[in-house]
């Protein structure tokens, strides 16, 4: 009855409910429930949105605070109790440790609202209309983000032109081929084929695209390239950052410093939406409310990520945790890639960010329909789905992280 509500009601459109079909009822920690009390490993983190897992406790008891003394909930951009203690932890914990200045932009909630509007701003500020993005990235899917958004699945869908972007190779694209080498020359030709760019968008990590790694050397001298030809570089930390790849940013180990910065999904720590753009403040040449929006102002989420600031932040003891625990993935992947060399094509990750390609592309959807089955959440991604993607929330313990490695080695065992 519950799923002829969601087929008679819902859009064809919906995808997840499709990957995992039950009915969820409730959740804590890295566990979700499902109507019959069921219990499912979550490696899916609300495809990156809860990082620190399922209410929360200290988290949610700053959102049941708020609300119980008639907190603003809704504020457009007005000043608010909530939005200035963000502001001041956020500056406080997260950008002066890291020597980092930056204008924050409150965007509407979705990440690509975000995108939108460093794009849109970068074309602003250099007057020029071209977009760098590369091969296998995927920025969102409202017109301007599915613009830089490389999957023809998604692109299918616009109805209209997607243009001024130039699609460059990522790094590793193709085997032992630097495609940094190849974006200088055709930079510097002026018959090269790229048009004058106001803007390079990355993600330091690929999720949506296989979860691919860009090389600290890489990222590095894309960012000199963007230096030397006064071109804004844009790093999308949506799904990478708040802590992912073991550092707050996932930038940070590169050493970059880029202009325009994208964070969504985690950075309400709750799973509330929140979206926000840092900009180096000489870029910040907006006029009063020239980008706009009616949610650009989450109030309960300004609550629960301030919580989360200063529960996680203040200390390097999660980045410690990912990284150790990043070692049980990689050690437990790469042992089931040896035990089954005739499936798996590669192992790659990064913090607490994984991916387990397969040679047979069907199969990586096999795999995660076997996973769910025997109750561990993980879905797929990939040109051609044929990664699993890991996602566990940065919290999540010991036991319960092997105990759904161990599900998904034998999850590949009965394929």
């Amino acid at each position: 009855m519950d799923f002829e509500i969601i087929e008679d009601n819902e859009s064809v459109v919906r995808s997840y409910s499709r990957s995992f079909p039950v009915v969820f009822t409730h959740s804590t920690g890295s566990l979700i429930f499902d109507k019959n009390d069921n219990e499912y490993i979550d490696f899916f983190s609300g495809a990156g949105g809860l990082n620190y897992g399922h209410n929360s406790p200290t988290i949610k008891q700053s959102m049941v605070d708020y609300i119980n003394k008639d907190g603003i909930i809704h504020g457009l951009d007005m000043a608010t109790e909530a939005k200035i203690d963000f502001i001041s932890t956020f500056q406080k914990h997260i950008l002066k440790p890291r020597n980092l200045d930056y204008k924050i932009q409150f965007t509407s909630p979705a990440g690509a609202s975000a995108v939108e509007a460093a794009l849109k701003l970068a074309r602003l500020v250099k007057k020029k209309p071209n977009i760098i993005a590369f091969t296998h990235s995927f920025h969102g899917v409202s017109l301007g983000a599915l613009a830089v958004t490389s999957n023809s699945w998604f692109r299918s869908a616009a109805g209209t032109e997607l243009s001024n972007v130039t699609y460059i190779p990522y790094d590793g694209y193709i085997d032992n081929f630097d495609s940094l080498d190849l974006f200088e020359k055709m930079l510097d030709d002026p018959s090269g084929g790229i048009d004058q760019s106001a803007a390079v968008i990355v993600e330091t990590i690929q999720g949506e695209g296989g979860v691919n790694i860009a090389s600290i050397g890489w990222l590095r001298k894309l960012r000199k390239i963007t230096l030397d030809r006064k071109i804004l570089l844009i790093i999308d930390d949506i799904q990478a950052g708040c802590g992912r790849s073991g550092d707050f940013f996932s930038f940070e180990q590169s050493g970059i410093n880029p202009d325009l910065v994208v964070l969504s999904k985690s950075i309400s720590a709750s799973g509330l939406p929140m979206s926000l753009l840092l900009i180096k403040p000489e870029y910040d040449i907006w006029k009063p409310g020239q980008h706009s929006g009616t949610f650009r102002g989450n109030n309960l989420a300004f609550v629960s990520a301030a919580k989360a600031i200063t529960e996680f932040w203040t200390n390097d003891k999660l980045s410690l945790e990912v990284r150790r625990k990043e070692k049980i993935i990689d050690e437990q992947l790469n042992k089931i890639a040896k035990m089954y060399p005739e499936k798996i094509a590669a192992v790659r990750g990064r913090g607490m960010f994984y991916g387990l390609a397969f040679k047979e592309y069907e199969d990586a959807k096999k795999v995660a329909n076997i996973s769910f089955s025997n109750h561990l959440i993980i879905e797929t991604c990939g040109s051609q789905d044929e990664v699993l993607k890991l996602m566990p929330a940065l919290t999540i313990d010991d036991d319960l992280l092997i105990n759904g490695l161990d599900i998904l080695a034998n999850s590949i065992a009965g394929l």
